[in-house]
């Protein structure tokens, strides 16, 4: 049982705190598209609110640039879109700005040699070409440092749909740069703001040329951070699914850790995704799916061995087809635990305690069929319910207590972001190392290899394979 008075001081103080500014990331539009379109260089009309008209309303009318793009075609220069360049006009203190900026990429983990600036140099000195040149360059520089430079085949179990092309398009960026002659502001806008970025920036700056392997491994890992939104949001869950390791941020400030365990390696590995936890479900029932049910012969031992199923919790009916479904019911021996975070998502991947708490001890801890388990999950569960305005502390302990089924929805949902980085800052705030247990690395390491992609696709398709048992 939990005393209120026994609740750890946080608690309370981060109820009072002025967090209330709502979290949530939504997933770009583009999250039902296969593959994005080559993005044009227009400069973008003001962006208007998506709504849907009222019944028999006629729709809105398109806005209207107020600014013309200067139209050249781009002679002797491979575009983004050999049939439709839109260019911006170029002088040449822009155009050199770009190219010290170029120069100076390599801080940023990426390799100045890939947009030309010998090309640059070249046409600011003879006026050749300029408005294309400069404007091809521009654009990979946004597309790397907006959305990362490893191409999608790369990212393996990425299902991130990263919103930030949506809400910084290129179009609108060039036009920026160009019109208020801030060319590097604009850029340097673009690089990530979280202090794991910076600090994987220093340890590049700090490794000596020559241990070759370990800055590939720095690059690789800064650039996993352009995969995920430039802003996170004022409230969130991170993991880090190497690390075994789950942070809850506040304001931009990490007020809780905890251990985690995350999915076996093979088809059960955890995949990296970006939801909102909608609600916490304190003392929760595990509907047993079928492959178990049937696969396993859970269903008829269920059935026949009625006090062995009482003492594990379970539940289980017959239907008139035969068909046997088994719940299993809150309580100490329960494969969630005491709770679960409600995070719809196809994958069927959330957050949950586990009555198999000694296994938090373990140094490696990739052991579940795909879910997250956490330490501390009833004090994780609380804090949630009261950042999220779903309850306050006193009626969240009375819930949690109860040991009935009960769903707090969140009027404040948080985004919760499931990563990959095999180095990153540690819990010491230490520069670390973390074991690749899914082998993820060598596809990225070796598109650092490679001539950059154009034309990106925004959305994976590798297949998504729905965790069916999340047991302890």
């Amino acid at each position: 049982m939990i005393n209120s008075r026994a609740l750890p001081v946080f608690v309370s103080v981060m109820a009072l705190m002025s967090a209330n500014v709502a979290a949530a990331q939504q997933r770009g539009t583009a999250a039902n598209n296969q593959r994005a379109e080559p993005e044009s260089l227009l400069p973008a009309v003001a962006p208007t609110p998506a709504t849907t008209p009222a019944p028999g309303a006629s729709p809105a009318p398109a806005p209207v640039s107020t600014s013309q793009p200067i139209i050249q075609p781009l002679p002797g220069v491979d575009p983004l879109q050999p049939d439709k360049a839109p260019l911006q006009e170029w002088n040449i203190d822009d155009a050199a700005a770009l190219l010290g900026f170029i120069r100076n990429i390599a801080s940023e983990g990426l390799d100045p040699e890939e947009y030309h600036p010998e090309d640059l140099f070249d046409a600011i000195q003879t006026g050749e070409n300029l408005n294309e040149v400069a404007s091809r360059s521009f654009v990979w520089l946004v597309e790397d440092l907006r959305d990362g430079r490893t191409p999608m085949d790369a990212r393996k179990q990425w299902f991130v749909v990263d919103p930030d092309p949506d809400l910084m398009p290129t179009g609108e960026l060039m036009v920026e740069a160009l019109d208020n002659h801030d060319v590097v502001v604009v850029l340097k806008g673009l690089n990530p703001i979280h202090p794991d970025y910076a600090a994987l920036k220093k340890a590049l700056a700090d490794t000596p040329e020559a241990k070759e392997d370990r800055r590939k491994l720095i690059r690789a890992n800064m650039d996993r951070w352009r995969w995920l939104p430039r802003d996170l949001g004022t409230q969130y869950l991170m993991t880090n699914v190497p690390e075994y390791q789950l942070r809850l941020t506040v304001n931009d400030n990490i007020i809780r850790s905890y251990k985690t365990i995350v999915g076996k390696p093979g088809r059960t590995a955890t995949p990296q995704l970006m939801e909102q936890v909608r609600g916490v479900v304190f003392n929760p029932t595990w509907t047993v799916p079928q492959s178990i049910v049937k696969g396993e012969g859970l269903g008829e031992r269920v059935l026949n061995n009625p006090s062995w199923a009482a003492n594990k919790g379970y539940k289980a009916t017959r239907g008139e087809n035969g068909y046997i479904s088994v719940v299993q019911q809150p309580g100490p021996t329960n494969s969630l635990g005491r709770m679960k975070l409600d995070m719809p998502n196809e994958h069927a991947i959330f957050l949950h305690d586990t009555p198999a708490r000694n296994l938090f001890n373990n140094k490696d801890r990739a052991l579940s069929h795909g879910c997250i388990r956490t330490e501390r999950a009833l004090e994780l569960a609380i804090t949630m319910a009261i950042l999220g305005d779903g309850v306050d502390k006193d009626g969240a302990v009375e819930i949690a207590n109860s040991g009935e089924y009960t769903k707090v929805a969140l009027e404040k949902t948080m985004p919760v972001y499931i990563t990959y980085f095999t180095m990153a800052t540690d819990i010491n705030g230490t520069m670390s190392t973390f074991s690749d247990i899914y082998d993820r690395d060598a596809p990225v390491l070796a598109s650092l290899d490679k001539p950059r992609v154009r034309n990106r696709a925004r959305v994976t398709d590798e297949e998504v394979v729905p965790i069916e048992a999340p047991g302890a």
